[in-house]
């Protein structure tokens, strides 16, 4: 789901990302990025992400987003990612060096609270909003390196939707149990159904939103299997620490 116009921790701290930065956790995003590129470029294409924006990135992680709307923006544009994990941020630079990719540079950090002094055109995200504890709070600070008239995208999940035909009790447990386990260390797997409301309580227009799924069944479903079951494996220590399975 996604809206345009101008994406367990201490109090007053953002939730922490408790799916990590580990060797598994990295093959899992790239699953991840196979899957749902294409929905997240269909969203940014309709937004306006265009040939020569400036557009920052915010949660980048490894790259995939920054990497998708460097292709948008083109030579002559430039795009800024932002991560507050240096180990994700040491991945991304090595795939841009590794893609010879000239026009993305990442910054660790927060982006709401950095210091830019160029405006930019867009500012996007995909899965970040759902990881805030204030996400409303984030988009002010964020409008703020936007020029007017702007673009702002956030590409959030829905996870409402998610079961398996004919009914497959483990991955519907499974499913079950990454969402227990991300609602109680503090994320939300529903922001997506919230943006709107997100969206006009940070003072922005009133948004354009739509909603798109993946789907498969039988041979080709391999990558949507992974990308619903790996965080179990990944998740199972705060799983056990949080109470959601043992």
């Amino acid at each position: 789901m996604t809206d345009t116009d101008a994406g367990g921790s201490k109090a007053g701290s953002p939730p922490a990302y408790s799916l990590g930065h580990s060797e598994r956790e990295l093959e899992r995003l790239s699953v991840q990025a196979r899957l749902i590129d294409p929905i997240t470029r269909r969203f940014f294409v309709d937004a306006g992400i265009a040939p020569g924006m400036r557009v920052l990135d915010v949660g980048s992680g490894v790259g995939d987003v920054a990497f998708l709307a460097a292709e948008l923006v083109g030579a002559t544009g430039e795009v800024l990612g932002t991560d507050r994990s240096p180990a994700a941020l040491e991945v991304a630079r090595k795939r841009a060096e590794a893609r010879g990719v000239p026009n993305v540079s990442f910054r660790e950090g927060d982006a709401g609270e950095m210091n830019i002094e160029q405006p930019f055109d867009a500012v996007v995200g995909r899965y970040v909003l759902m990881y805030q504890k204030d996400p409303t709070a984030m988009l002010r600070k964020l409008v703020a390196h936007v020029r007017p008239q702007g673009v702002v995208v956030f590409h959030e999940p829905y996870r409402d939707g998610i079961r398996s035909f004919p009914p497959v009790a483990a991955y519907d447990r499974g499913w079950q149990w990454v969402d227990d386990t991300l609602r109680r260390s503090g994320a939300d797997p529903m922001m997506g159904i919230k943006l709107h409301a997100t969206f006009v309580a940070a003072g922005l227009p009133t948004p354009s939103m739509r909603l798109e799924s993946v789907i498969a069944g039988g041979a080709s479903s391999s990558d949507h299997v992974h990308f619903e079951m790996d965080p179990v494996g990944i998740l199972v220590p705060e799983m056990e620490r949080l109470g959601v399975a043992t």
